[in-house]
């Protein structure tokens, strides 16, 4: 990355599902000051899109497409394959994956054949590789084409630290998902701005500049979804924010 990590600030297209044509996706990038992009299924499937024509509609509006996420991968080599063909036409070199419990050894298949990473997306405790002992179990018997998007909300439903995940994983982390929960008594999270719940935001990214951290940064605000923009870019102010009180301290 850049000297500043913030400039390489994306933004989850999953924030902006209820607009459903990329022309109004591109307007919510820009209402959010924000020119990255992680592409969801909300807006592409890799058996149906093509590829070419979305990468340059968003490169014409300026928008860089900085990975996508997060996709299944189960055992059919086919949809297996043209889901990896698919991330290469959009010109990723790794993507954000919720395998299926068959699919880690298709993934890491196609992602040889492919020269490709796939960010392994952990999504909490109740998911097969959600939480980091999961993930340990499975960077543990894979190659290097084979790592982490790192969900910090999710991680922290699991009852994992981010921080401690950071440096845990720190040679496997091909990506992040800056997201914030806060548990009701229940412990049902709930979306909040992202440093107003139970991340520490400034050490997470702190942790994020110490080990050289040079993978695909990803806001994730799900809260709202029928006006996503107002809050969505409270986050981006706040990650900034929060960069750049780190940035002062060094």
């Amino acid at each position: 990355m850049s000297k500043k990590m913030t400039d390489h600030l994306g933004i989850q297209s999953w924030c902006f599902r209820s607009m459903k044509s990329h022309a109004q996706v591109i307007d919510a990038l820009h209402a959010c000051k924000v020119n990255r992009l992680e592409i969801s299924n909300a807006h592409v499937h890799p058996l149906r899109s093509n590829s070419t024509d979305i990468r340059e509609e968003y490169r014409r509006a300026g928008i860089t497409l900085s990975a996508a996420g997060a996709f299944g991968i189960g055992a059919d080599e086919h949809e297996a394959e043209q889901t990896f063909r698919f991330m290469r036409g959009l010109g990723l070199t790794s993507f954000a994956a919720a395998l299926r419990p068959d699919g880690l050894t298709m993934a890491q298949r196609m992602a040889d054949r492919y020269g490709m990473r796939v960010a392994l997306h952990n999504h909490g405790r109740r998911h097969w590789h959600g939480p980091g002992w999961a993930i340990d179990q499975i960077l543990a018997k894979t190659s290097s084409c084979i790592g982490l998007c790192l969900d910090t909300a999710w991680a922290l439903d699991a009852g994992d630290n981010p921080v401690e995940l950071v440096e845990r994983f720190a040679d496997r982390l091909y990506g992040v998902h800056l997201k914030d929960f806060v548990f009701d008594r229940a412990g049902h999270p709930q979306d909040v701005i992202v440093g107003q719940g139970n991340l520490d935001l400034p050490a997470f990214l702190q942790a994020l500049e110490d080990v050289g951290f040079d993978g695909f940064l990803t806001l994730e605000y799900e809260g709202d979804v029928n006006n996503p923009v107002p809050n969505t870019l409270a986050c981006v102010k706040a990650v900034h924010e929060a960069y750049d009180s780190i940035s002062k301290q060094q």
